[in-house]
């Protein structure tokens, strides 16, 4: 399969647009449905929170909203104890979602996707503070899911087939195989024989293990965690292509966070690793350590919206008699 070829990033206002045409894409198709494997979206604290003013958090829903609690409540109240404020966890179903709380002030702090931060970040002025390393990196990959019994083994065999995205904005689950099916002249609502949105990456996993669709593109780390605490369901699938590399998910802080705020829970995410206890919960997300953000490592998925966006438009050329 084709791997990238990305332009230099252009000015602003061409990645802006290019991004508006291209998140299209992802929310076309025939049939389209939506599959959400748990209504659980609110979820509330089991603990009583330390006293303080209130810190709004979100976490995108890279994983589903009961599995978002289990897995970041530790280090959501690391961070309270820390800064000695209550923690309030707002989940939302879309990124788009989140994003919009950024840019209104109403969340303070969020994990959110790379694709919505490469996407949003000037628009929604928000802030990276720190990016997860994993395995001694701050990328990952997109990789293509099908079920382990399955006879498709490159993207092309999914023609006329079922097929996952994540969430419009996702840049594992929706940008990275729009671009590659542009590339080839294509597009989702004309390639595939339906789409679904799962809006998390486990419940994509989930969907292509219990043989509900043909094939899936789910971020790598997510695949990596999901094979070690669901073995047996992750057995079920296969990975068959692996993307270039694209940065880390980011955590970020609103505007209207004051600068004090921020660099305290800044310093306090990039010494973590030293701390035993703030150690130890990382160990369990399966994260190395947080390091500074580096901008260019989200660079490529501007570029590649901006290239996607110029594909689109030549096969929509040609097509015209």
């Amino acid at each position: 399969m084709k791997r990238y070829s990305l332009f230099t990033r252009g000015p602003l206002v061409l990645i802006l647009l290019a991004a508006g045409l291209f998140f299209g894409a992802c929310a076309e198709g025939p049939d389209r449905l939506a599959i959400d494997f748990s209504q659980k979206v609110n979820v509330q604290p089991k603990t009583k929170p330390p006293p303080g003013a209130a810190l709004n958090v979100a976490v995108a829903s890279m994983i589903s909203p009961d599995e978002t609690f289990v897995h970041y409540q530790a280090l959501l109240e690391y961070l309270a104890a820390k800064v000695d404020k209550r923690i309030n966890l707002i989940q939302r179903k879309t990124y788009a979602e989140i994003n919009g709380l950024l840019g209104s002030g109403g969340i303070d702090l969020a994990f959110i996707c790379s694709g919505p931060y490469a996407s949003g970040r000037d628009r929604y002025r928000f802030e990276a503070l720190a990016v997860p390393q994993v395995h001694q990196k701050a990328v990952y990959r997109a990789l293509l899911l099908t079920h382990q019994a399955s006879a498709v083994n490159r993207l092309e065999d999914l023609r006329g087939k079922v097929f996952a995205f994540s969430d419009p904005d996702s840049n594992s689950g929706c940008f990275v195989p729009s671009f590659l099916l542009a590339e080839k002249g294509e597009r989702p609502k004309t390639f595939f024989g339906k789409t679904i949105f799962t809006y998390s990456h486990d419940n994509s996993i989930l969907a292509v293990s219990r043989s509900l669709v043909d094939g899936a593109f789910v971020h790598e780390h997510i695949w990596e965690y999901y094979s070690l605490k669901n073995p047996a369901i992750a057995a079920r699938a296969k990975v068959i292509y692996a993307s270039e590399p694209f940065g880390n998910p980011p955590l970020v802080a609103s505007a209207s966070m004051p600068e004090p705020l921020k660099k305290r829970i800044r310093e306090l995410l990039l010494s973590m690793h030293q701390d035993p206890r703030g150690a130890a919960i990382l160990g369990e997300l399966l994260i190395d350590r947080f390091i500074p953000p580096d901008e260019q490592l989200y660079d490529s998925i501007r570029c590649m919206l901006v290239q996607s966006s110029v594909l689109e438009d030549g096969h929509a050329a040609t097509a015209q008699p």
